[in-house]
Order: structure tokens, then C-alpha cells, then sequence
């Protein structure tokens, strides 16, 4: 079977469809007709993932001058208007406490964060949106809706039900799977 290139090893296509503006190569752009169809479902759903990621950082730029982990942490705290720790941020976001760190200390200098000390851990702290960052985040979540909703326009609603279904059954099965893994491993809860 033909192994694919790595990531980084992508290059632009030469098509140009739009004033001489090459179209970057796309995850899926690398499949050949004898890779299993099992790698091309994968690649599909990774590059329509990608596709829509690159629209909303686009948008958030544009229209809100900020990034994507910005819009995450703050999403994050929106959930929990008690505050989160740093580490549960980490976590939730799947990113170093570095990254949590850097952005928190961005968004309390624009006054739309606000670190609040745990009354039982003299050493921790809470991360809260503050009034200003819950008015922003909610204009950047409600752009963020039709963004979605615009991007995902091409399927009609009986397909965006069963593509959300087939999608649901297949998480499912993959984190049943890495919890059998995790047992196997040891690596179960203590």
C-alpha cells in the first residue's frame, strides 16, 4: 500500500481557481484509488474539520480581531460562570497550562477575564469571564452559530440528521474502545 506523506510535507495545488490564488492542499488531496476506505472516511472528516476550522478563525479575526483559543477559553468560561482553575481550562481545551496561562493573561489585560482567589486554596484561583467578556462572547457566539450554520448550508436536514447519527455512533464506538484500551493498559481510574 502507498504510504501517504506526512502533514507538513503538503504542498500547494497549481490549480488556481480565484485570481491566481492557489488552492492549499487538502489531508484527502494525498489518498490513492488503493488506500482502504477506512483512511479515506478518516481523511474526509479531517479535511471537512480543517475547512471549517480555517472559515472560523478567518471570521473570528476579521470580524472580532481575535483567535480561535481565545474563543475556546472564553467558551469554557461562559459554561462555568463560577470560574474554572487553570488546570480544568487545561483540560477542558486539551492545551498546556502554558497556553491557558498566555491567553488568560491577554484577555484579563483587555478586562474581559478576571482571576478570583479559591476561598479553601490559598495557592489557586479561579478564571471567570467579567461582565465586558460575557457581552463580547456573546456576540462572537452568536456569529459563530451562523458561521456554522452557513458552512454546514450545503447538506439538507434530513442529511445533516443522519450524518450527526452516523458520527454519534462512531464516537461511541471509539471512546468504548480507548476505555477497553485504557483497562488493557492499566491505566483505568484509581
Amino acid at each position: 500500500m502507498t504510504k501517504l506523506a506526512p502533514p507538513s510535507a503538503v504542498r500547494t495545488r497549481p490549480a488556481t481557481p480565484r485570481a491566481g490564488v492557489p488552492i492549499p492542499a487538502d489531508p484527502e488531496s494525498r489518498l490513492h484509488d488503493d488506500h482502504h476506505e477506512s483512511l479515506r472516511l478518516w481523511l474526509r472528516l479531517f479535511t471537512c474539520t480543517l475547512l471549517v476550522e480555517r472559515q472560523i478563525r478567518a471570521r473570528l479575526r476579521e470580524e472580532f480581531a481575535t483567535t480561535l483559543p481565545r474563543f475556546d477559553l472564553m467558551a469554557q468560561l461562559e459554561r462555568h460562570p463560577a470560574g474554572l482553575r487553570m488546570g480544568e481550562l487545561s483540560q477542558r481545551m486539551m492545551v498546556t497550562g502554558g497556553n491557558v496561562t498566555g491567553i488568560t493573561d491577554q484577555l484579563a489585560a483587555e478586562g474581559l477575564v478576571e482571576r478570583r482567589p479559591i476561598a479553601h486554596d490559598r495557592r489557586a484561583y479561579a478564571v471567570r469571564l467579567t461582565p465586558r467578556g460575557k457581552r463580547a462572547f456573546d456576540a462572537m457566539a452568536l456569529a459563530h452559530e451562523r458561521w456554522v450554520i452557513e458552512l454546514l448550508g450545503g447538506l439538507g436536514a434530513r442529511e445533516r440528521g443522519r450524518l450527526d447519527a452516523l458520527l454519534g455512533r462512531l464516537k461511541t464506538t471509539l471512546r468504548a474502545r480507548a476505555a477497553a484500551a485504557n483497562d488493557d493498559s492499566g491505566g483505568g481510574s484509581r
